[in-house]
């Protein structure tokens, strides 16, 4: 299950970029292509810094108050994820990129990781260890 998700994912999805980019290409032209590309990964690049600072300012906010900044560290996670799916050429990996920098779709996301991550846990197929000092 794992290993067809990972070929899927490692060759799948570049031969379908590269198949968009080329249909674009042939249909729209070389210099278009190429300036949606760097456009989406310089458009893309702004705002994962700005939505990364945004989430920044809030952990540090958390901490100097003393509370544990745990629904934010995932959205710094898929913030990170979101910058680097976007410096990625591609139209689809673009999409879902920027879907990941729109704060209600991380939302969204945040509420299926959790329920997956608890149905795990209820599952014993995940264990959860933590200390207190």
């Amino acid at each position: 299950m794992i290993f067809s998700i990972l070929a899927l994912l490692f060759i799948g999805l570049p031969l379908l970029e590269l198949t968009l980019l080329l249909e674009l290409g042939r249909h729209l032209g070389l210099a278009f292509t190429m300036a949606v590309v760097i456009l989406t990964g310089v458009l893309g690049a702004a705002l994962a810094r700005y939505e990364g600072l945004k989430i920044l300012f809030h952990i540090r906010n958390d901490l100097s108050k003393g509370q544990i900044p745990a629904p934010y560290l995932l959205d710094g996670l898929m913030i990170l994820v979101a910058g680097a799916v976007l410096l990625t050429p591609g139209l689809i990996t673009d999409v879902g990129g920027f879907l990941l920098l729109i704060p209600a779709v991380r939302t969204v996301v945040k509420g299926w990781v959790r329920k997956k991550i608890e149905k795990k846990v209820r599952q014993k197929a995940v264990r959860v260890t933590y200390w207190d000092e």
